[in-house]
């Protein structure tokens, strides 16, 4: 399901910790957060984490909140903290290969499955930022800019952005006419250059419009989902 348990409300100032906090007090628990990190990018792959935060103060990370709004050291602290403390965590890596076979968003969906069936404690609620995800096999609920106001989901965000980062950087320096480890595989105009001028490297998402041209390649056919790149968020560029 895509909606809180019957009869519960969460205000609107109740902070990161929320969700969690109401989810608990009619009996729910554990409650896992899920997320991805780079969807938009037009190379490297897709990364999704999901992580269960014991309750109380065990459970407070200092300094959580989006990746997106955190700097790249605090993204750090932040992650090193969750390993610490999370009750359980896992990250997933889905290839550009695999990426390109299945279409952004079913490869979206699947990398939160399979964070999700990978946790070592079996979540009882799922939180899940911005869509509703089927086939987790657990309750769950959608949240609008959920890295943003649920805990869970905001250390989900984090281990899935600090994972990826460091796989762009490794990518980097295996491939460094691309600087992959400043745009992280997004489009900037060093990225739209670089591709210009030395074609798409193979992890490069051979769907996406951009991609494409600069291969020399022709448009997808009609439903076979070709992607736009998306412009990378100046916050995730700290």
């Amino acid at each position: 399901m895509s909606q809180l348990p019957r009869g519960l409300t969460i205000r609107r100032d109740a902070g990161l910790y929320g969700y969690e906090r109401a989810l608990r007090r009619v009996g729910i628990e554990p409650i896992a957060g899920v997320d991805e990190a780079g969807r938009g990018a037009c190379a490297g792959p897709l990364v999704a984490g999901a992580a269960i935060l014991p309750p109380g103060r065990l459970g407070t990370v200092p300094g959580l909140a989006d990746s997106k709004l955190l700097t790249e050291k605090a993204r750090e602290r932040c992650y090193q903290q969750i390993l610490k403390r999370a009750t359980a965590w896992s990250v997933v890596a889905i290839s550009s290969e695999e990426c390109d076979r299945l279409g952004m968003h079913v490869a979206n969906v699947e990398a939160l499955r399979r964070a999700v069936a990978l946790l070592e404690v079996p979540p009882a609620y799922v939180l899940t930022d911005g869509f509703p995800v089927d086939g987790l096999g657990t309750p769950g609920l959608a949240i609008w800019k959920g890295d943003r106001v649920a805990a869970c989901i905001a250390a989900a965000s984090v281990l899935a952005k600090v994972t990826r980062d460091r796989i762009m950087t490794g990518l980097h320096d295996r491939y460094p006419s691309y600087d992959f480890k400043t745009h992280k595989g997004y489009i900037t105009d060093v990225h739209a250059e670089a591709l210009t001028r030395h074609g798409p490297c193979p992890e490069h998402r051979m769907r996406f419009v951009n991609v494409r041209r600069a291969a020399g390649l022709e448009p997808l056919a009609p439903g076979q989902n070709e992607e736009a790149a998306e412009p990378e968020l100046v916050e995730e560029m700290r």
